[in-house]
């Protein structure tokens, strides 16, 4: 799993995966220091930190990144809050499907902002979308979507813990269908068989 921040999403596939669910999380790459990588720590899962400033380039940090995560085998790369951009170098590097969250229904709202976005614009439902990672920015193919509707009133901070609750659901529902079933590519399209 890749994490930047609070690690809400990382705790959330950290509690399901146990018991019975289908994976199990291996090593934990951040960017910087974190909270996920306390949570982590607790549990006795790997942390591995590649920081951007400490490399040449955005090329070479990509690749060291690349490295680190290859270096753990996954049979699956779970992105969670995660808040740099995949570059070229790791994606081409990557032997496995990578899955990442985003807080909107995508194609809507991309990037890092999106709640902010999706209040901006005065729509009045927004969600959550689990998608696998390409080169763009949150442009792979759709894997699942969930709404949530926009209250009048509503700050960011209120809307946004309300998308993480769907999120942090549907990510781990994902996560456990892609391990067991697999994803099927058609262009533009992505299904869990």
């Amino acid at each position: 799993m890749l994490a930047s921040g609070s690690g809400t999403l990382f705790q959330a596939l950290l509690d399901a995966a146990t018991n019975d669910f289908p994976a199990r999380i291996v090593a934990l790459v951040t960017d910087r220091e974190c909270v996920a990588e306390e949570r982590a720590r607790q549990r006795g899962i790997p942390v591995v930190r590649i920081e951007p400033a400490e490399h040449s380039s955005r090329e070479a940090w990509n690749t060291a990144l690349a490295a680190a995560v290859s270096e753990q085998e996954p049979d699956l790369v779970v992105t969670a809050g995660f808040m740099r951009i995949l570059g070229t170098g790791f994606l081409r590097a990557a032997t496995t499907s990578i899955v990442n969250s985003h807080p909107a229904l995508l194609p809507s709202f991309p990037g890092a902002h999106a709640v902010r976005d999706a209040l901006a614009h005065g729509v009045r439902v927004t969600g959550t979308t689990v998608h696998l990672v390409d080169d763009g920015v949150d442009t792979g193919p759709i894997l699942a979507q969930e709404a949530v509707p926009i209250k009048p009133g509503d700050t960011e901070p209120e809307l946004h813990e309300r998308i993480k609750e769907v999120e942090r659901r549907l990510l781990i529902e994902v996560v456990a269908d892609v391990v067991t079933r697999g994803v099927v590519i058609d262009g533009r399209k992505a299904m869990i068989p």
